[in-house]
Order: C-alpha cells, then sequence, then structure tokens
C-alpha cells in the first residue's frame, strides 16, 4: 500500500508537469458540454424551400406564412415558374420546391382536394425525406377537411417532453468523455515511458504488476470522475438539464466503463512499442465501439449481422444504462442486465491488462 501510494504521486506529478495535459483535461470536457450538444444534432432544420404560387389567393399566403413560421424551414421567396425554381434546386439554393396549383383556394372551398407538387433536392436524402414529411404535414394540416382526422392521434412525450435532441445527446458525450480520457491516457502514459526508457527503471524494482496498474489507472479514473461532475454542473448550468434518476448509478456505470477502457489501453499500450502505434490502435476499437453502441443511431436499424456485435460492446450496455437512469429516471433493477454485462467486461479487461504486462521484458 506504501509502494502504491508513492507510485500514485508520481503519476500526479507527471500530470501535473507535463505542459499540455492538464489543458486538455481541462478544454475536453468544455467543449463537450458547451459545444457539442449543439452542434451533434440529428434533426434537421434550416430546409430552404421555394414556392410558386399559381393560385395567389388568400388561402395559398396563408399556407406560405405557415412555411415561414416553421423553425424547420428558410422560405426562400415565390419564383415565377417551376423550371426558375429548379435551377436554384440545381445550383444547390432550395432543398424543396412547394408548388401551388391554380384554383386551389376554390376547389378546397368546394370540398375537393386539389394537388400540390413537392419536389425534393435527394442529393442529400435524410435531408429531401424529412423535408419532405415536414412539409407534407404543413399542407395537410392546411386542407380543413383533414385537419380533424389529424388531431385524433396525439403523441405523449413521458421522458423528452420538449423533444430536445440535447437531453439524448449528453449522457452519449458523457460516454465519449470517458472513453478518450480513460482509454487514451493510460495508454499514451505507458508507451511515453517506454520511448522516454523511466520504464526500465520501474521494471528492475520490487513493485508488483498489481500496484503498477493501479497506479496507473487510478489517477485517470480520478480525473473522469471530476471532469464528469463538471459535465452535469455544466449540463444543468447551460441547458436545465439533470439527472432524472439516482446519480449514485450513473457514477457506478460510469465508474465500470472507465474500468474497461483504461484496461484496454494500457492493454494495447502493454504490445506496443510507439505512441503512433498505439493511437492508431486505441482510434481502430474507439470508434468501432463508438458507431456500433447506438450512441448516435438506434441499434435495431442495424443489419442483423451487425446487431450481433452489441452483445460485446461495453460501450452499447453504457449508453443503454445512462439515458435509463439519466432521461427516464430508471432504478437499478432497470439495469441490472447492462451493469452485469460491464462488470464482465470490465474484469476481463482489467486481469487481461494485468496479465500482458511483462515487468522483466
Amino acid at each position: 500500500m506504501l509502494m502504491l501510494k508513492y507510485l500514485l504521486r508520481k503519476e500526479f506529478l507527471q500530470i501535473r508537469r507535463n505542459a499540455f495535459m492538464p489543458k486538455v483535461i481541462l478544454i475536453f470536457p468544455v467543449m463537450i458540454m458547451c459545444v457539442m450538444p449543439w452542434v451533434m444534432n440529428m434533426e434537421i432544420k434550416n430546409i430552404r424551400v421555394d414556392v410558386v404560387d399559381n393560385d395567389h389567393s388568400t388561402v395559398s399566403r396563408q399556407l406560405l406564412h405557415r412555411i415561414e413560421a416553421s423553425k424547420y424551414f428558410i422560405f426562400n421567396g415565390q419564383k415565377d415558374s417551376y423550371a426558375q425554381a429548379l435551377r436554384d434546386i440545381e445550383h444547390s439554393k432550395a432543398d424543396l420546391i412547394l408548388v401551388i396549383p391554380q384554383q386551389y383556394a376554390s376547389k378546397l372551398s368546394r370540398g375537393e382536394h386539389p394537388q400540390l407538387l413537392i419536389a425534393a433536392n435527394s442529393v442529400n436524402g435524410t435531408k429531401g425525406s424529412m423535408g419532405s414529411a415536414y412539409l407534407t404535414n404543413i399542407v395537410m394540416s392546411s386542407i380543413p377537411g383533414l385537419t380533424l382526422a389529424s388531431t385524433l392521434t396525439q403523441p405523449l412525450s413521458l421522458y423528452n417532453k420538449y423533444q430536445d435532441y440535447k437531453v439524448f445527446m449528453i449522457p452519449a458525450l458523457i460516454g465519449i468523455l470517458l472513453m478518450m480520457l480513460c482509454g487514451f491516457l493510460p495508454a499514451l502514459n505507458i508507451v511515453g515511458e517506454k520511448e522516454a526508457g523511466t520504464i526500465e527503471q520501474i521494471n528492475v524494482t520490487p513493485v508488483s504488476k498489481w500496484t503498477f496498474i493501479l497506479a496507473k489507472l487510478i489517477p485517470y479514473w480520478l480525473i473522469a470522475l471530476v471532469v464528469m461532475t463538471v459535465c452535469f454542473v455544466l449540463s444543468w448550468a447551460i441547458y436545465g438539464i439533470t439527472c432524472q434518476g439516482s446519480l449514485l448509478l450513473v457514477y457506478m456505470i460510469a465508474i465500470l466503463l472507465a474500468l474497461f477502457f483504461s484496461s484496454l489501453g494500457l492493454v494495447v499500450s502493454n504490445y506496443s512499442d510507439t505512441m503512433q502505434q498505439a493511437m492508431l490502435v486505441m482510434w481502430f476499437f474507439v470508434v468501432c465501439m463508438m458507431l456500433l453502441s447506438g450512441l448516435f443511431t438506434p441499434v435495431r436499424s442495424m443489419p442483423s449481422w451487425a446487431y450481433l456485435t452489441t452483445y460485446v460492446n461495453p460501450m452499447h450496455y453504457f449508453v443503454d444504462a445512462i439515458r435509463t437512469v439519466f432521461v427516464r429516471g430508471g432504478t437499478l433493477n432497470s439495469i441490472i442486465h447492462q451493469v452485469a454485462a460491464l462488470s464482465l467486461a470490465a474484469l476481463v479487461m482489467g486481469l487481461w491488462a494485468v496479465q500482458s504486462y511483462k515487468k522483466n521484458s
């Protein structure tokens, strides 16, 4: 225990004396919480719409005002013809075209359902399809005979009342933060000592492998938990978003994820000889785990063969668990499966990290 105390002191002194590391540790969570929730947003907005109004009636103008008032669209102005509007599409100045036919208002007054043309730029398929759906909803809601039918089904948001995407992304961003701090930093620490030659001084001491590995992991666990706390404070102060469940549960699953990725970083560093090699290998694992975890998109939308990878992906269990607790206010019983999977993954990777370290190499 005394040996561990001095090794921990050495690690914290190394971090403090490093001119670059403390700045990264400080700036990274600020960037994650203050910038990323605004830009990592899957909502489709700022869709530019050209309108060709062949009716010029009060009803058609009301439809234009509905489009202008929508938060999803940018009204690009009225065009004289469809060909003129199509040129805007071809020059990437517009994303959608709405053509209102002649006698649109008079047909509505007679109880008919006149057809409108919606043309979408499908170069960006997601933006085109979502924009067409948004515009279709606005058009349908403006038709008196269809308004009543559309109100028969009303969505009820139980966990994200205002459909704010930041509520969905902040727990996932915390996972990315833990992945980066607890994965890359321990890996680069050991490889850095290999390149500097200082690890040879450790190898000739009576320090056990367990003590050495713990001394490398504990500082980054503590840093990650402190940074995670700062993220919760920023989430509350900037966005008014707080944890709906127990923070102790969130910290528990965060510690398990930190143990897994820090152990993975040590495993990679034990098999690597240079920083470049360790960085590339860690980046390979981190990107694969992140993209296959359901962090950005639902895992059920994956092909069946890709969905099978989520069973061995600790990041998937963490994202599922933290969203259950943070967003939906879940209890331990709600995430017991994820906690068990994370515990097993952390235990296996931790044992591998200790066994793969060759003290006398």
